[in-house]
């Protein structure tokens, strides 16, 4: 390991002196470079990564030099299984962090926005909010040039790291960005895959009115659409089981109906008759009933963690009345 770490430091003395003297035509630039890299793979060999944070300060290095071996020592970090054995200071951080807005200075504006997913990559494994704010940097560029797929693309991304962080406000936020910027593209799978996040998140948060309206608009647009329409049932059924959350029995047994007038295949489907026969276990205030018709469905049809989560609501909800009428008997 010192071995390697001298080697290291040979290779960055070669480089600052590669630097310091004449060139022709940027080419000590490119040699530079190629010490640079040397030296990076003696480093990884060592596994000393704070080495790494010295070149961000040397004044006379080139923006993009910089920028390539910010993003190397990402990498490099990242491949270490035990982030113990690799000091990585907040102060170095900070300095690679920094360093990505200098493409714009170079107008370079794609490029910079790239170097910040790459780093928001790098970053997952160290620091969340350091992700976030790289991959909103990225988002800004990319809207700036117009390049909206992508900006698109990296604000789901950053719905899931908010998702991922238990924080359900704020990924809610960046995933109904993401959708209109995916439908202002035409892309409406991946508008409706965010959407459906929308309405899954907002039904954790007892928001059921939103998740309704977004899954019954979903349906509405996908029952014509060939290589949609089959998917219908499932969110005509996560809108229902929103309804359920609800707890009025009126509204359930309208919603039914109008369900049946988006897909008028839905009332043969398995899927309404689990929520005619929730409804009718919550009009009769029937645990025992409702726990059967959810066992039946559930043999067939195994039910996700969203939707258990939910149903377990409904049934508590159900409980909670059957326990208030027996007190007052």
């Amino acid at each position: 390991m010192a071995d390697q770490n001298s080697k290291g430091e040979d290779f960055v003395q070669k480089a600052e002196k590669k630097l310091s003297g004449w060139g022709i035509f940027g080419s000590k630039y490119d040699d530079a470079a190629d010490l640079y890299e040397k030296a990076c793979n003696c480093f990884k060999l060592a596994k000393n990564c704070t080495s790494f944070a010295f070149f961000l300060s040397i004044p006379s290095l080139p923006i993009w030099i910089r920028m390539f071996y910010r993003i190397f020592m990402f990498v490099q970090i990242n491949q270490f299984s035990d982030h113990s054995s690799c000091e990585y200071s907040v102060q170095n951080q900070e300095r690679i962090r920094n360093r990505s807005c200098q493409h714009l200075k170079l107008e370079s504006k794609h490029e910079a926005a790239s170097s910040y997913v790459d780093a928001a990559n790098c970053y997952k494994k160290i620091s969340i909010q350091d992700a976030t704010e790289s991959l909103n940097q990225a988002v800004n560029i990319f809207l700036e040039i117009g390049r909206l797929n992508m900006a698109a693309r990296y604000c789901k991304d950053l719905g899931e790291l908010y998702e991922q962080e238990q924080n359900p406000e704020k990924a809610i936020e960046y995933f109904e960005r993401a959708a209109d910027l995916f439908q202002s593209e035409e892309v409406t799978t991946s508008a409706n895959q965010c959407n459906q996040k929308v309405a899954q998140l907002a039904a954790q948060l007892e928001q059921y009115p939103k998740a309704i309206e977004i899954y019954e608009a979903i349906a509405k647009h996908s029952i014509n659409n060939n290589l949609l329409k089959y998917s219908v049932k499932g969110i005509l059924l996560n809108a229902g089981i929103c309804q359920l959350c609800k707890g009025d029995v009126v509204a359930i047994t309208n919603a039914l109906e109008r369900y049946q007038e988006i897909d008028p295949t839905f009332s043969g489907s398995r899927e309404c008759k689990l929520l005619s026969a929730l409804a009718d276990s919550m009009d009769e205030e029937d645990v025992g009933k409702f726990t059967e018709a959810l066992h039946e469905y559930d043999s067939m049809t195994r039910l996700d963690a969203w939707k258990t989560t939910l149903l377990l609501r409904v049934k508590n909800a159900i409980k909670q009345k059957e326990e208030e009428e027996d007190d007052l008997t």
